[in-house]
């Protein structure tokens, strides 16, 4: 697929990308970084907010790192609230999306002074439609955390690649090939 631009989400904000936001720029993508940090509901409004305000080409190709995975979906639904069509998602050692089932707890939630149905937690919502895109998911990391998400991925019958950091190709161009491969 050809992206019209990847949006980078990363709760730590912009900077914990590093020099890749400027590695896909030289390889002639369009890449929209924002600068939003944090969790759950507040971080994907934010998140949202700024991918508007820099009127990106579609279709957009989401690219999540770390806790920013279980976010994608929501950060999706606003995108296409927004009339911005995603042609893919792609998860880079990230914790992946799950719905929320019924007898999950929020414990925090229950012990705080908010109003009936007000969600103190840092779980989002799922779209009953997600994914309608192709999944990438991208292990560089050598940990277990990474191995189950690479594992449940390919469960999901996602596509999946791995990349050892040493390899010798950077992540820009494993990205961009993988991305092209939709």
């Amino acid at each position: 697929m050809t992206p019209g631009s990847l949006v980078l989400l990363h709760t730590a904000g912009a900077a914990a990308w590093g020099d890749l936001p400027g590695e896909l720029r030289a390889a002639g993508l369009t890449v929209i970084v924002p600068d939003a940090e944090g969790s759950g509901p507040r971080y994907v409004a934010r998140a949202s907010l700024l991918i508007a305000a820099a009127a990106p080409p579609q279709p957009l190709v989401l690219v999540a790192r770390g806790a920013a995975g279980p976010l994608v979906p929501a950060v999706a639904l606003a995108q296409r609230a927004a009339h911005r069509a995603v042609g893919a998602y792609v998860f880079v050692d990230a914790d992946l999306p799950r719905p929320r089932r019924a007898h999950d707890h929020d414990h925090a939630e229950e012990h705080s002074e908010a109003p009936t149905g007000a969600h103190a937690g840092t779980q989002t919502p799922i779209p009953p439609d997600w994914p309608e895109a192709p999944c990438v998911y991208l292990r560089t990391a050598q940990d277990h955390m990474t191995e189950a998400a690479l594992r449940e991925a390919r469960l999901r019958g996602w596509t999946t690649a791995e990349a050892a950091p040493a390899s010798g190709a950077p992540l820009a161009e494993t990205l961009a090939r993988l991305i092209a491969g939709l």
